[in-house]
């Protein structure tokens, strides 16, 4: 009888502890524009040199653009204000002056996705060497969860068009106000029209042995994409000259070594402008091994957007891209 009553006794607590894990497991969805960073941090310790370093790590200049653009768009908070719906943020910095020295990142305390860089100190010098020791790794985890959910956003209406798969024998997740514009047998054009210009998609590929040399591979880079201009991306007519994109001759584009769904790739970012007009705008091309099929694919997005802030219209050309599958609908 005992025993039977111990067992009615704890059957409440048993659901009780049920719901409780239920409710934690819920969360809201997070909230933010698209490379918005919530700083949280002390009005006053904001105004010294941490916050110097923190606007130096999180808002400093992008490559590839052609003006000044910040990484990432900086809202600061004191703590007191960081409660209710601004919980909800999906990329929070939490600094503070604490008794504790750590520096470590969250994943969806509060909402999701979600991640909350963490940074605290014992004193100023101490946060500004966290600050300097962990901005890599939390800009590299912000700006993957910001192109992942880019990436869902375009699920809701993807672009069904099938030239890439026709022409190449590729696939990409676009949203589907991006149409085709141009299919040639190794190379498709996809675009879609924004406020001030447009954004665009281009695809084709290129013989496995065309970079053969690392030494001259940046050039090898700037000779595919000028060819490659002259035969497909015309500019508008200028009498006597012959006018088409190419890549910036001033400055040479940057090149890091990148992977694009279990590929090893290249990524280039740079400047293209046309050859007889004052035209400019920023680029990312990925060059991708298909040994298999003894190529490489060539991926790029570039945009024109005059006097119009292009981070975040690179950043969804970068979300794009980085979706390319090289065998559709294979496992």
């Amino acid at each position: 009888m005992n025993t039977f009553r111990t067992l009615l006794f704890l059957v409440p607590f048993l659901f009780m502890g049920c719901k409780d894990e239920g409710e934690k497991d819920y969360l809201p969805e997070s909230v933010g524009a698209v490379n918005a960073l919530t700083v949280v941090i002390d009005n006053e310790l904001w105004k010294t040199e941490v916050g110097d370093a923190i606007r130096e790590n999180f808002a400093s200049p992008i490559l590839g653009v052609t003006f000044d653009e910040a990484l990432f768009s900086i809202t600061q908070i004191p703590h007191q204000v960081f409660s209710g719906s601004i919980r909800n943020s999906r990329s929070v910095l939490y600094v503070m002056e604490d008794s504790l020295n750590i520096a470590h990142i969250k994943t969806n305390m509060y909402s999701k996705p979600q991640k909350i860089g963490v940074i605290k100190g014992r004193n100023k010098e101490e946060i500004i060497d966290n600050v300097k020791k962990k901005a890599a790794e939390f800009t590299e985890a912000f700006k993957k969860q910001e192109l992942e959910q880019l990436q869902t956003r375009f699920l809701r209406s993807l672009n069904k068009e099938k030239a890439l798969e026709e022409a190449l024998g590729i696939s990409m997740n676009m949203p589907s106000i991006y149409k085709v514009g141009r299919q040639e047998d190794n190379f498709v054009w996809i675009d879609r029209q924004i406020q001030k210009g447009n954004m665009n998609v281009i695809a084709y590929s290129v013989p496995w042995n065309t970079f053969s040399n690392d030494s001259t591979f940046v050039q090898d880079i700037i000779k595919m994409r000028d060819s490659i201009g002259k035969l497909f991306i015309p500019g508008t007519e200028v009498p006597g000259k012959e006018n088409h994109m190419i890549t910036e001759k001033a400055f040479s584009p940057y090149v890091f070594p990148a992977e694009i769904n279990g590929r090893k790739a290249a990524e280039v970012r740079g400047i293209w402008e046309m050859s007889g007009y004052p035209m400019a705008g920023p680029f990312l091309t990925y060059i991708i091994n298909d040994r298999p099929n003894d190529r490489k694919v060539v991926v790029e997005g570039f945009t024109f957007a005059p006097a119009t802030e292009k981070r975040d219209y690179m950043f969804e050309l970068e979300a794009i891209l980085k979706s390319t599958d090289l065998a559709p609908g294979q496992p």
